[in-house]
Protein backbone atom coordinates (compact mmCIF):
# COMPACT_ATOMS: atom_id res chain seq x y z
CA UNK A 1 0.00 0.00 0.00
CA UNK A 2 1.36 3.45 -0.94
CA UNK A 3 1.45 6.29 1.57
CA UNK A 4 -1.30 8.85 1.03
CA UNK A 5 1.06 11.66 2.04
CA UNK A 6 4.36 11.00 0.24
CA UNK A 7 3.53 8.03 -2.02
CA UNK A 8 6.27 5.90 -0.43
CA UNK A 9 5.94 2.23 0.49
CA UNK A 10 4.29 1.23 3.75
CA UNK A 11 4.55 -1.73 6.09
CA UNK A 12 1.70 -3.53 7.80
CA UNK A 13 1.80 -2.41 11.42
CA UNK A 14 -1.06 -4.32 13.08
CA UNK A 15 -4.67 -5.34 12.65
CA UNK A 16 -7.67 -4.15 14.68
CA UNK A 17 -11.36 -4.96 14.61
CA UNK A 18 -13.31 -1.88 13.49
CA UNK A 19 -16.88 -1.42 14.74
CA UNK A 20 -16.40 -4.80 16.46
CA UNK A 21 -16.86 -6.58 13.13
CA UNK A 22 -14.33 -5.63 10.42
CA UNK A 23 -10.70 -6.82 10.54
CA UNK A 24 -8.68 -3.86 9.30
CA UNK A 25 -4.96 -3.45 8.69
CA UNK A 26 -3.08 -0.32 9.74
CA UNK A 27 -0.14 0.64 7.50
CA UNK A 28 2.87 2.80 8.41
CA UNK A 29 4.85 4.74 5.81
CA UNK A 30 8.53 3.76 5.71
CA UNK A 31 9.46 7.33 4.80
CA UNK A 32 7.32 9.81 6.72
CA UNK A 33 5.78 7.58 9.41
CA UNK A 34 2.18 8.43 8.45
CA UNK A 35 -0.25 5.68 9.49
CA UNK A 36 -3.34 4.88 7.44
CA UNK A 37 -5.97 2.20 7.53
CA UNK A 38 -7.09 -0.05 4.72
CA UNK A 39 -9.41 1.71 2.30
CA UNK A 40 -12.16 2.73 4.79
CA UNK A 41 -15.17 1.00 3.28
CA UNK A 42 -16.95 1.09 6.67
CA UNK A 43 -17.31 4.89 6.94
CA UNK A 44 -20.99 4.97 6.03
CA UNK A 45 -21.65 2.87 9.13
CA UNK A 46 -19.23 4.89 11.27
CA UNK A 47 -21.02 8.12 10.40
CA UNK A 48 -24.54 6.83 10.95
CA UNK A 49 -24.16 9.24 13.88
CA UNK A 50 -21.77 12.05 12.89
CA UNK A 51 -20.79 12.69 16.51
CA UNK A 52 -19.98 9.20 17.72
CA UNK A 53 -21.24 7.95 21.08
CA UNK A 54 -17.85 7.71 22.78
CA UNK A 55 -16.74 11.20 21.75
CA UNK A 56 -17.38 13.12 24.97
CA UNK A 57 -15.17 16.07 24.03
CA UNK A 58 -17.03 18.38 21.58
CA UNK A 59 -17.91 21.03 24.18
CA UNK A 60 -14.51 20.98 25.86
CA UNK A 61 -12.78 21.11 22.45
CA UNK A 62 -14.86 24.12 21.48
CA UNK A 63 -14.00 25.98 24.70
CA UNK A 64 -10.31 25.14 24.37
CA UNK A 65 -10.37 25.89 20.63
CA UNK A 66 -11.93 29.31 21.25
CA UNK A 67 -9.18 30.19 23.71
CA UNK A 68 -6.42 29.01 21.40
CA UNK A 69 -7.94 30.61 18.30
CA UNK A 70 -8.37 33.94 20.06
CA UNK A 71 -4.70 34.05 21.03
CA UNK A 72 -3.53 33.45 17.46
CA UNK A 73 -6.05 35.82 15.89
CA UNK A 74 -5.13 38.67 18.21
CA UNK A 75 -1.37 38.23 17.86
CA UNK A 76 -0.68 36.95 14.34
CA UNK A 77 -3.66 37.61 12.06
CA UNK A 78 -6.07 40.36 11.05
CA UNK A 79 -8.66 39.93 13.79
CA UNK A 80 -11.09 42.16 11.89
CA UNK A 81 -11.21 39.68 9.01
CA UNK A 82 -13.47 36.69 8.35
CA UNK A 83 -12.73 33.20 9.67
CA UNK A 84 -14.14 29.73 9.10
CA UNK A 85 -14.35 26.61 11.24
CA UNK A 86 -14.01 23.58 8.97
CA UNK A 87 -15.78 20.43 10.14
CA UNK A 88 -17.69 22.63 12.57
CA UNK A 89 -20.09 19.99 13.87
CA UNK A 90 -22.91 21.57 15.86
CA UNK A 91 -21.33 25.04 15.59
CA UNK A 92 -20.35 25.56 19.22
CA UNK A 93 -16.93 27.01 18.38
CA UNK A 94 -18.39 29.38 15.79
CA UNK A 95 -20.92 30.66 18.31
CA UNK A 96 -18.24 31.11 20.98
CA UNK A 97 -16.00 33.02 18.60
CA UNK A 98 -18.80 35.28 17.38
CA UNK A 99 -19.71 35.95 21.01
CA UNK A 100 -16.10 37.09 21.46
CA UNK A 101 -16.34 39.47 18.52
CA UNK A 102 -14.69 37.43 15.75
CA UNK A 103 -16.53 37.14 12.44
CA UNK A 104 -16.60 33.34 12.21
CA UNK A 105 -18.45 31.15 9.72
CA UNK A 106 -18.70 27.38 9.43
CA UNK A 107 -18.35 24.60 6.87
CA UNK A 108 -19.49 21.03 7.48
CA UNK A 109 -21.46 19.07 4.86
CA UNK A 110 -21.99 16.11 7.21
CA UNK A 111 -23.41 17.52 10.43
CA UNK A 112 -26.49 19.62 11.20
CA UNK A 113 -25.38 22.97 12.64
CA UNK A 114 -27.42 23.87 15.73
CA UNK A 115 -25.79 26.97 17.17
CA UNK A 116 -24.63 29.05 14.19
CA UNK A 117 -26.62 27.83 11.19
CA UNK A 118 -27.08 31.32 9.71
CA UNK A 119 -23.33 31.81 9.26
CA UNK A 120 -22.47 29.14 6.71
CA UNK A 121 -19.36 29.68 4.56
CA UNK A 122 -20.58 30.07 0.99
CA UNK A 123 -18.65 28.98 -2.13
CA UNK A 124 -16.13 31.58 -3.22
CA UNK A 125 -15.69 33.15 0.21
CA UNK A 126 -12.08 33.57 1.36
CA UNK A 127 -11.03 33.74 4.99
CA UNK A 128 -8.11 35.09 6.99
CA UNK A 129 -7.83 31.81 8.91
CA UNK A 130 -9.42 28.36 8.84
CA UNK A 131 -9.67 26.31 12.02
CA UNK A 132 -10.01 22.52 11.85
CA UNK A 133 -10.13 20.97 15.29
CA UNK A 134 -10.06 17.16 15.22
CA UNK A 135 -10.63 16.89 11.47
CA UNK A 136 -7.36 15.68 9.92
CA UNK A 137 -7.58 12.18 11.41
CA UNK A 138 -11.01 11.75 9.78
CA UNK A 139 -9.84 12.32 6.19
CA UNK A 140 -9.64 9.18 4.00
CA UNK A 141 -7.83 11.32 1.38
CA UNK A 142 -5.80 13.85 3.39
CA UNK A 143 -4.25 15.66 0.41
CA UNK A 144 -7.64 16.24 -1.21
CA UNK A 145 -9.05 17.36 2.14
CA UNK A 146 -6.27 19.89 2.67
CA UNK A 147 -6.69 21.15 -0.90
CA UNK A 148 -10.35 21.78 -0.10
CA UNK A 149 -9.38 23.71 3.05
CA UNK A 150 -6.98 25.86 1.03
CA UNK A 151 -9.90 26.89 -1.17
CA UNK A 152 -11.13 28.76 1.91
CA UNK A 153 -7.87 30.05 3.40
CA UNK A 154 -4.10 29.82 3.07
CA UNK A 155 -3.80 29.68 6.89
CA UNK A 156 -4.95 26.48 8.64
CA UNK A 157 -4.90 26.15 12.43
CA UNK A 158 -5.71 22.56 13.34
CA UNK A 159 -5.49 19.87 15.96
CA UNK A 160 -4.67 16.21 15.54
CA UNK A 161 -2.53 14.07 17.85
CA UNK A 162 0.82 13.07 16.41
CA UNK A 163 1.73 9.39 16.21
CA UNK A 164 3.66 8.27 19.33
CA UNK A 165 7.37 7.91 18.60
CA UNK A 166 7.61 4.54 20.32
CA UNK A 167 6.02 1.66 18.42
CA UNK A 168 5.74 -0.77 21.32
CA UNK A 169 2.09 -1.29 22.24
CA UNK A 170 1.13 1.31 19.64
CA UNK A 171 -1.91 -0.75 18.63
CA UNK A 172 -3.41 0.16 22.01
CA UNK A 173 -3.23 3.91 21.33
CA UNK A 174 -6.69 5.23 22.15
CA UNK A 175 -6.64 7.71 19.26
CA UNK A 176 -7.07 4.95 16.68
CA UNK A 177 -10.68 4.68 17.89
CA UNK A 178 -11.60 1.29 16.39
CA UNK A 179 -14.85 1.37 18.38
CA UNK A 180 -16.24 4.07 16.07
CA UNK A 181 -13.96 3.67 13.04
CA UNK A 182 -13.97 7.37 12.13
CA UNK A 183 -10.22 7.92 12.57
CA UNK A 184 -8.37 6.71 9.49
CA UNK A 185 -5.32 9.03 9.11
CA UNK A 186 -2.56 9.55 11.69
CA UNK A 187 0.22 12.08 11.19
CA UNK A 188 3.80 12.47 12.28
CA UNK A 189 5.61 15.81 12.33
CA UNK A 190 7.57 14.68 9.26
CA UNK A 191 4.33 13.90 7.42
CA UNK A 192 3.02 17.38 8.22
CA UNK A 193 6.31 18.89 7.02
CA UNK A 194 5.89 17.07 3.70
CA UNK A 195 2.33 18.40 3.44
CA UNK A 196 3.60 21.93 4.09
CA UNK A 197 6.29 21.61 1.43
CA UNK A 198 3.82 20.18 -1.08
CA UNK A 199 1.56 23.23 -0.76
CA UNK A 200 4.39 25.78 -0.35
CA UNK A 201 3.34 26.46 3.23
CA UNK A 202 5.24 26.78 6.48
CA UNK A 203 4.57 24.47 9.42
CA UNK A 204 4.49 25.42 13.08
CA UNK A 205 3.66 22.79 15.70
CA UNK A 206 3.69 22.25 19.43
CA UNK A 207 5.00 18.74 18.75
CA UNK A 208 1.91 17.12 20.22
CA UNK A 209 -1.53 17.97 18.94
CA UNK A 210 -1.78 21.57 17.69
CA UNK A 211 -0.38 22.76 14.37
CA UNK A 212 -0.43 25.62 11.86
CA UNK A 213 0.01 25.53 8.09
CA UNK A 214 0.49 29.07 6.84
CA UNK A 215 2.02 31.30 4.18
CA UNK A 216 3.56 33.25 7.06
CA UNK A 217 6.41 32.07 9.25
CA UNK A 218 5.53 31.46 12.91
CA UNK A 219 8.33 30.09 15.08
CA UNK A 220 7.63 26.89 17.01
CA UNK A 221 8.64 28.72 20.19
CA UNK A 222 5.99 31.42 19.73
CA UNK A 223 3.47 28.84 18.57
CA UNK A 224 3.96 26.72 21.68
CA UNK A 225 3.61 29.77 23.91
CA UNK A 226 0.32 30.80 22.28
CA UNK A 227 -0.98 27.22 22.41
CA UNK A 228 -0.32 26.77 26.13
CA UNK A 229 -2.99 27.08 28.78
CA UNK A 230 -0.66 29.12 30.99
CA UNK A 231 -1.08 32.23 33.12
CA UNK A 232 1.41 34.12 30.93
CA UNK A 233 -0.46 33.22 27.72
CA UNK A 234 -3.77 34.18 29.34
CA UNK A 235 -2.32 37.57 30.34
CA UNK A 236 -1.14 38.18 26.78
CA UNK A 237 -4.60 37.35 25.43
CA UNK A 238 -6.19 39.68 27.99
CA UNK A 239 -3.86 42.53 27.01
CA UNK A 240 -4.43 42.04 23.28
CA UNK A 241 -8.20 41.73 23.76
CA UNK A 242 -8.26 45.20 25.31
CA UNK A 243 -6.85 46.61 22.05
CA UNK A 244 -9.49 44.91 19.92
CA UNK A 245 -12.13 47.46 18.85
CA UNK A 246 -14.82 44.91 18.00
CA UNK A 247 -17.28 43.85 20.71
CA UNK A 248 -19.35 40.68 20.89
CA UNK A 249 -21.43 39.98 17.79
CA UNK A 250 -24.24 38.43 19.84
CA UNK A 251 -26.56 41.47 19.73
CA UNK A 252 -25.85 42.07 16.06
CA UNK A 253 -26.49 38.41 15.26
CA UNK A 254 -29.74 38.43 17.23
CA UNK A 255 -31.00 41.47 15.30
CA UNK A 256 -30.08 39.81 12.01
CA UNK A 257 -31.73 36.49 12.85
CA UNK A 258 -34.84 37.76 14.64
CA UNK A 259 -35.33 41.31 13.42
CA UNK A 260 -35.60 42.48 17.04
CA UNK A 261 -33.47 44.56 19.37
CA UNK A 262 -32.11 42.93 22.52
Amino acid sequence: MKCKICDSHTKNLFSRKILEKYDVEYHKCLNCGFIQTDDPYWLSESYASVINDIDLGPVNRAISGARISEGFLLSKFDFCGKFVDYGAGYGVLVRLMRDRGFNFYWHDPYCVNLFAKHFVAKPGMRFELLTAYEVFEHMPDPIAGIEDMLNFSSNILFSTLLVPKREENISDWWYFGPEHGQHVAFFTERALSIVAERFSLKLATDGMGLHLLSREHVSNRLFRFLARDSTAAAMVRWYLRRKMPRQSLLSEDFRMVSGHQL
